[in-house]
């Protein structure tokens, strides 16, 4: 299932008819270093989150609390996301594994879900008929067994400040070549105008490969391509990254040292211009921040591409091994919900937009322009590794930060891409 395969019009259709706001699943009541609660002895089910940011854990604690007001019985246990994304085939394959789990719909919950380690909830789906076929196609995987429940999707954006934009004197660019001016100016101010942070997650590059790659060659190629359907060394490849030079000398040289929750407040405090990321950034920025934040498309490079976007979907599945699988689906059914979706949103940042069409979003300019630019979308794309695997990503996070560090060395790097590829695809 290999580059997102769902039909644009559907996609779209399911959009538009999206509420708007919602969940980010956040993060946790308790902490815990490896494979999670079992809490088999109690009846208690476990859920293991990877989102720790301050909002999004409040969050999640706030839906934990209201379900086990419910008489369910769920322990919620937050492990930072980086250590997650390593340990969840750990997780899935140990004798005792935590019961559900937040992550990823498409390719990524497919490549478990082909090696049996995921719980059929199928019968989950007979309650949710008011969601977009869209959205059950990535929650389906080969074996036509549903595998997923989504909750969410949220937008990448050039995000920024409009008080400083307004200070520096410059308005938002549409086209490669404006940007590569705004960039300049900032410069002249004396501020990095790129903001990134590759310190503990350098995962946020990914999403400069992703769209260089559907702004120059576009969106099927981009497929292709994280389905090893092309190669790394190919020169429309070559392509992205000699565009990317360009830029390179807008980037802030200390964003390679701290991870982007970092980035974020460097954003905030106007010692970067902008920053390219998803709308879970907000997670980490003060709330009374928020009204002074704003983004921009992606540039355009090539008028003639089909114009994508990226627009991830979040939510849960569950171990094939779940101590009480008709619980688990209970509890995946109530996640699924207008009021589960609405008590995230409520008390998380509110940037993102819900799965089910019945639930309610915060209805802020940001979030309404997120939702048009990518209705407006010809193509979607979710990222790097939602698009591929979480067995491809550390290729793209060691062939990028190299890249950062020696943009010269182009070449080697995109060989040496292909050949960490090749050992995933054929694995």
């Amino acid at each position: 299932m290999a580059g997102l395969a769902a039909d644009r019009r559907t996609f779209l259709k399911g959009l538009g008819m999206l509420g708007a706001a919602a969940l980010i699943p956040g993060c946790a009541t308790s902490t815990t270093k490896s494979g999670g609660s079992s809490g088999g002895a109690t009846g208690e089910l476990s859920l293991q989150s990877n989102l720790s940011a301050e909002q999004a854990k409040a969050a999640m604690e706030k839906l934990v609390e209201a379900y086990n007001k419910t008489g369910g019985k769920v322990k919620l246990n937050t492990v930072a996301s980086e250590i997650f994304r390593t340990q969840l085939p750990t997780y899935l394959t140990s004798a005792n594994p935590p019961d559900v789990y937040t992550w990823y719909a498409g390719s990524v919950a497919n490549s478990y879900a082909k090696k049996d380690l995921l719980l059929d909830v199928t019968s989950v789906w007979d309650g949710m008929k008011s969601y977009p076929e869209s959205m059950q196609k990535v929650s389906t995987g080969e074996n036509g067994q549903k595998i997923f429940v989504p909750v969410s999707y949220y937008w990448w954006g050039m995000f920024y400040r409009k008080s400083n934009f307004q200070r520096w004197g410059v308005t938002p660019p549409k086209t490669w070549e404006e940007f590569l001016a705004v960039c300049k100016t900032i410069q002249s101010k004396g501020v990095p105008p790129i903001g990134i942070g590759l310190g503990d997650t350098p995962w946020v590059a990914s999403g400069w490969f992703d769209y260089l790659n559907i702004r120059i060659n576009g969106a099927p190629y981009h497929r292709q391509l994280l389905a090893g359907e092309s190669r790394f060394d190919d020169p429309k490849v070559k392509a992205v990254f000699t565009k990317w030079k360009e830029a390179l000398p807008y980037f802030d040289p200390k964003g390679k040292s701290f991870p982007f929750q970092e980035a974020t407040s460097a954003l905030l405090g106007g010692k970067t211009g902008m920053f390219l990321i998803g709308t879970f950034f907000a997670d980490s920025a003060p709330k009374d921040a928020l009204d002074d934040i704003d983004f921009f498309q992606f540039p355009i490079i090539d008028p003639s591409v089909p114009v994508a976007e990226e627009a991830p979907i979040d939510g849960y599945f569950a171990s094939k091994k779940a101590k009480d699988p008709e619980a688990v689906k209970k509890f995946l059914g109530w996640l699924a919900t207008p009021e589960a979706q609405e008590i995230y949103v409520k008390n998380s940042s509110g940037t993102v937009i819900p799965a089910n069409p019945d639930a309610k979003s915060a209805d802020t300019p940001l979030v309404r322009k997120g939702k048009a630019m990518v209705q407006d979308a010809k193509e979607i794309t979710q990222f790097f590794n939602r698009d591929s695997s979480d067995a491809l990503q550390p290729t793209a996070d060691a062939a990028l930060t190299k890249f950062l560090d020696k943009p010269d060395q182009i070449d080697k790097i995109l060989k040496d891409w292909q050949a960490a590829a090749e050992k995933i695809f054929k694995a």
